[in-house]
């Protein structure tokens, strides 16, 4: 039964007496909607003895462990929750050479004055389970340099020996596995002026030498970001001294090293850590043995007329001779980014893309790379097992290859997505229509996905025309739910190509005939529920609205700039927005041509917010309407859920009250889903804490009890967003910061193949 306005205030009357109640935990099956990658993968560590042990970091989406058996990457720091939601970024990784059982992640995502401090994870069983060191350091996983590496290095002589290179901080080490850590008081200051810069130490490379095992390496180098002033260290007695390597490169910054069989030390060097833009830069290699440097850049960049720079250098650990090299920031050049191939240790090089005999790429994993370029290849590596197996890492994931020797010989790599099991991407907002795809969600900085069938990769959406380069909001008609629009930001930054709609539920796509003005881009976007009406309030700007699938734009009358729209979901005329800052309410009731005031009390509203209002966490602040349901609003604050209704007099000054839902403290996400058998109304889900308890719930009686629907293996960070099913009860839609979109169904009724829906 449908609540009309007046009946949802007098179901406010009596809805929340007494308290919410936190019921047991119900027990359901999670997995990843199908994206593959969509994130950069900056670093990637082989074991260099136990063949198939290799493990990938990412810059806000966890670290993972490849699993032979399923020939998929598993995630390993899924339990994170959101109180440390900052672990999520990994710095760098770091295998034990004389145990291959021992991992190390150094995690962090930021070093701004606001983020926590972050942490050494180790592991003694490959990632299954870890320990935690809380260090006074900051690390930065998701700043300038994140594919750089890696800062952290095991001692392959003695493995209770670890060295950290840090941003701001400069070198520590570890004697016990990890457990407590030290400053380095010897190593020299290396602070750098320009914040922007300060990158630090971006590797730690041990020496070891032949024969001599328990004993600590005497010979350590380790590269410092540093430009126009020494930026390579060695010390020669474990440890204790340092001094800088004399004859270093130093026009430009290093970014990767690689050591040779043969005692070589090969650097890739740019003038800026990247992704940042690099000017200048190559690849050098120095003799350990008599510190002796050698220029073996691949192509030599030119100033002011072809600019680019070297993010990463790999040696085969078996061929000493053979070494490869990637650039960064030519595309445009001779056939843009490369990997270089050298078999006579840097005298001569071969591209392996660009040239006559470029590289084959199959896209069928991750059909939504295809359109995309090469680029962000921070880390290259051949397999210590196999020759013949190469990988490069990307900014939506990467690439690897068995047939590397194919360059040597003039003919093409064949090169597959190397990131199947990856998932690395931000939803900006998730939609379930009621009939067609079952999700079609917006991405940032890609142009989202229409998933038909949820455990393979999204064939539609994100290429189609127009190519989005960030999808900030998707809405579909609430009773035309094939009716799609989407704005975002046009991957080739063309005016009038921010918005687009498609009338099949997401096959095909098509620009609008115009826009409200030529900058207009992302932002939110509200469609009516009979599709016919659309508003779309663009990235700082005042919202518009357009009755003709965007051949003309309006603007709408009575709303400030950035207000966030909402449609109701069974009239088609009316909507919605609300300002938390003054308490306002704003309603339509002529297809959003003009908006009426009215003000609003949150009622029981805490007295002290947990967090600043408009907290990131999740984007909460926001206003929902109920499916199914005319003027049925639910306000999710960050800090507690509120229902009220819309007024059904637009002229009366009285003001609205929205009634706090008991239980309720924190607010990530929020969403609804299908009725429970049995029930007439939706079911409400939400990311946050209830009862004291923090993670995702969901309650079938209009929020007086609730269920905890995943469990502490089961937390991904940051959560941004939540959609049930409006078709399957139960299931549920979870959108995190960085470990892609999950899926959730009740153990009891999960089957062979949830998701698939016949076209």
């Amino acid at each position: 039964m449908n609540l009309s306005p007046c009946a949802a205030c007098l179901f406010l009357l009596t809805a929340v007496a007494g308290s919410a109640q936190l019921t047991s935990s119900e027990h359901y099956t999670w997995k990843n909607v199908q994206i593959v990658g969509g994130g950069f993968v900056d670093g990637i560590v082989f074991h260099p003895f136990a063949a198939g042990v290799r493990y990938a970091r990412t810059d806000i989406g966890g670290a993972y462990r490849w699993d032979q058996a399923s020939h998929r990457w598993q995630p390993l720091l899924d339990w994170i929750g959101e109180r440390d939601r900052n672990l999520m970024g990994v710095e760098a990784i770091a295998i034990d050479p004389s145990d291959s059982n021992r991992l190390y992640l150094a995690c962090g995502t930021y070093t701004n004055a606001s983020a926590p401090d972050g942490a050494i994870l180790r592991s003694a069983d490959r990632g299954g389970t870890f320990q935690r060191a809380n260090v006074p350091i900051k690390f930065g996983a998701n700043e300038d340099g994140r594919g750089n590496g890696e800062r952290l290095a095991v001692d392959p002589q003695d493995g209770r020996i670890l060295y950290l290179g840090t941003r701001h901080d400069g070198l520590w080490r570890s004697a016990d596995r990890g457990v407590s850590w030290t400053r380095v008081a010897s190593f020299p200051g290396v602070t750098e002026a320009a914040p922007a810069q300060r990158s630090g130490i971006v590797f730690v490379q041990f020496v070891p030498a032949s024969g001599h095992t328990h004993t600590a390496t005497q010979t350590i180098y380790v590269g410092v970001s540093l430009m126009n002033r020494p930026n390579l260290f060695v010390s020669k007695d474990s440890g204790a001294t340092w001094q800088p390597v004399a004859g270093a490169p130093t026009q430009y910054r290093p970014t990767r090293a690689a050591l040779s069989a043969d005692g070589f030390l090969y650097i890739a060097f740019g003038t800026a850590p990247g992704p940042s833009h690099m000017n200048d830069g190559g690849v050098w290699k120095l003799n350990t043995r008599i510190d002796a440097w050698i220029d073996v850049t691949p192509e030599h960049p030119v100033r002011g007329s072809k600019e680019f720079g070297y993010a990463a250098v790999a040696v085969d650990p078996h061929h000493p001779q053979n070494v490869i090299a990637s650039t960064f920031g030519r595309p445009g050049f001779d056939g843009g980014e490369t990997i270089f191939r050298a078999t006579d240790a840097g005298v001569t090089w071969k591209p392996i893309f660009g040239n006559v005999n470029s590289g084959v790429f199959d896209y069928s994993l991750a059909p939504y790379v295809q359109p995309t370029p090469i680029h962000w290849m921070f880390d290259i590596e051949i397999d210590p097992a196999n020759p013949d197996h190469a990988v490069f890492t990307t900014g939506y994931g990467g690439w690897e290859t068995f047939d590397l020797s194919a360059t040597d010989r003039g003919q093409p790599t064949h090169w597959s997505i190397l990131v199947p099991g990856i998932e690395e991407t931000v939803a900006l907002q998730l939609d379930s229509p009621t009939d067609g795809a079952h999700l079609i969600s917006a991405i940032g900085d890609y142009g989202g996905c229409v998933h038909w069938d949820l455990d393979r990769p999204a064939s539609e959406g994100s290429s189609a025309p127009p190519r989005f380069g960030n999808t900030t909001g998707v809405a579909s008609a609430a009773l035309r739910p094939n009716n799609v629009v989407r704005v975002g930001v046009s991957a080739e930054h063309k005016p009038g190509e921010s918005i687009s709609y498609s009338l099949d539920s997401g096959h095909t796509w098509k620009p609008t005939p115009a826009d409200p003005a030529p900058a207009s881009r992302a932002g939110s976007i509200a469609v009516s529920a009979d599709g016919a009406t659309w508003v779309w309030t663009p990235q700082r700007e005042a919202p518009s609205v357009t009755h003709d699938q965007g051949t003309t734009w309006q603007a709408v009358q009575g709303l400030p700039t950035s207000t966030r729209v909402i449609a109701d979901p069974q009239d088609p005329r009316a909507f919605y927005a609300a300002s938390l800052q003054d308490h306002t309410l704003y309603c339509s009731i002529d297809d959003a041509a003009t908006f009426t005031t009215q003000q609003f009390t949150l009622q029981n509203a805490p007295a002290a917010s947990p967090a600043p209002r408009g907290d990131p966490r999740g984007g909460q602040d926001r206003l929902y309407a109920a499916p199914g349901r005319t003027g049925d609003l639910w306000f999710a604050a960050f800090d507690g859920l509120y229902h009220g209704a819309a007024p059904t007099n637009l002229d009366s000054n009285k003001d609205i009250a929205f009634a706090r839902m008991p239980g309720v403290t924190e607010i990530e996400a929020f969403g609804f889903g299908k009725a429970a058998p049995g029930r007439n109304y939706p079911a409400l889900y939400l990311a946050g804490t209830v009862q004291g308890q923090s993670g995702i719930f969901r309650s079938i009686d209009k929020a007086r009890t609730w269920t905890r629907i995943n469990d502490d293996q089961h937390q991904w960070g940051l959560i941004l967003q939540i959609a049930g099913d409006p078709r399957i009860y139960g299931r549920l839609y979870v959108g995190t910061h960085g470990r892609g979109i999950l899926y959730g169904d009740p153990a009891a009724h999960t089957t062979a193949h949830p998701g698939r829906t016949r076209r």
